[in-house]
């Protein structure tokens, strides 16, 4: 079993990173850290006569290799009840994939992934990041993937996550 992570979050050694690296180890799993990539954020063309401009970032590169693996966990701080910036910017661009030529076998390789979440907030996170955990449970759905579970675990300042025993717990035992 492969599994690639996707951190979100833009702190260098946060409690989110922290969080994940619970639930997939540094030597388990590919880990790609979005702020490292230059993905530009989406102009919706879908419409247009023309389709998507083809635009030169790191989009494709990282999508050929969230396809090469089998599991897809997605580490995002919780920002304003959501997913951060620079995942909704990845997540965002699938649209363009979606009708990009070179991927026509996009939807079809990712009904084959399961996906998993963790998330970390600082104001009562386990109640008011299910938005996210929702909005996650659609993609999949959308996609057809395996929502596999999540942990969410509360935390603000640098190295309060280590005070949430629980979500530490839950953190190690989701991926089996």
């Amino acid at each position: 079993m492969k599994i690639i992570v996707f951190h979100g979050s833009t702190r260098v050694n946060g409690n989110t990173e922290y969080l994940t690296y619970q639930a997939v180890p540094k030597e388990k799993g590919t880990h790609i850290y979005l702020r490292d990539y230059n993905v530009r954020p989406i102009i919706d063309q879908r419409h247009d006569e023309t389709g998507f401009a083809v635009i030169k970032d790191d989009l494709k590169g990282l999508i050929d290799q969230m396809l090469s693996h089998d599991v897809i966990v997605f580490s995002t701080p919780i920002y304003w009840y959501s997913m951060s910036g620079p995942m909704k910017i990845f997540i965002d661009r699938w649209s363009q994939i979606l009708r990009d030529s070179s991927y026509t076998h996009f939807r079809e390789e990712l009904s084959k992934k399961k996906v998993y979440l963790v998330a970390v907030g600082g104001d009562t996170p386990t109640i008011k990041g299910l938005p996210l955990v929702q909005q996650f449970n659609y993609i999949c759905q959308f996609y057809n993937m395996a929502f596999g579970g999540y942990v969410i675990g509360k935390a603000s300042k640098p190295g309060e996550i280590m005070n949430d025993k629980a979500a530490l717990k839950q953190a190690a035992m989701l991926i089996r």
